[in-house]
């Protein structure tokens, strides 16, 4: 089994967040290859379905950014998947508006969801999708530009990052994540 899982915040009030740009992310190819996330165990909604003969669980941690990895490791745990077979997808204040970078592993790098992540799995191997959401160009405290909402400009662009995303996952059921990596990052 395959298991994605997009790291944001659960409320009405983070929707469309640029830290919830995973959950974004979730919901798409729940609605795409019609997985409901009907799920609600572990700290997370999540649901199971098949997409091309894969096995796939979608995942969305409920407990808040900074202790995701709480509720990846108990869905690891329950179903007795290995690391190998999990994606994260996250934001990346480093990166520019509509870029994406897949990795196999890597620090924190600031990012307390993947801090929780990396605390609960034990290590910093895992694969990830990185969703660059740029700094902010005034001196605005970064909670506050995380926590705020895409322009309208940025959205229109994130709807492409978002199929982009898909597409990497899509082909992460067909193919090793390595060549996945290869054939998406600069994208």
């Amino acid at each position: 089994m395959k298991i994605i899982i997009g790291l944001g915040n659960p409320g009405k009030q983070y929707d469309k967040t640029r830290h919830n740009i995973g959950f974004e992310v979730i919901d798409s190819l729940s609605k795409n290859w019609g997985i409901e996330l009907d799920q609600a165990k572990h700290k997370g909604i999540y649901g199971v379905g098949h997409v091309n003969g894969e096995k796939v669980l979608l995942l969305k941690p409920l407990t808040y950014m900074n202790l995701s990895g709480e509720s990846i490791g108990a869905v690891l745990d329950y179903f007795k998947e290995d690391i190998e077979n999990i994606v994260v997808l996250y934001d990346d204040l480093d990166m520019p508006v509509g870029k994406i970078r897949l990795r196999q592993k890597g620090s924190a790098g600031g990012h307390n969801g993947i801090k929780s992540t990396i605390a609960h799995l034990g290590t910093q191997e895992f694969n990830r999708i990185r969703i660059g959401i740029g700094r902010p160009s005034n001196p605005m405290p970064i909670s506050n530009y995380v926590l705020g909402r895409f322009t309208e400009e940025e959205w229109a662009e994130m709807e492409q990052v978002i199929k982009k995303c898909e597409a990497a996952c899509e082909d992460w059921l067909k193919l090793p994540f390595l060549q996945v990596m290869n054939g998406h990052n600069g994208s």
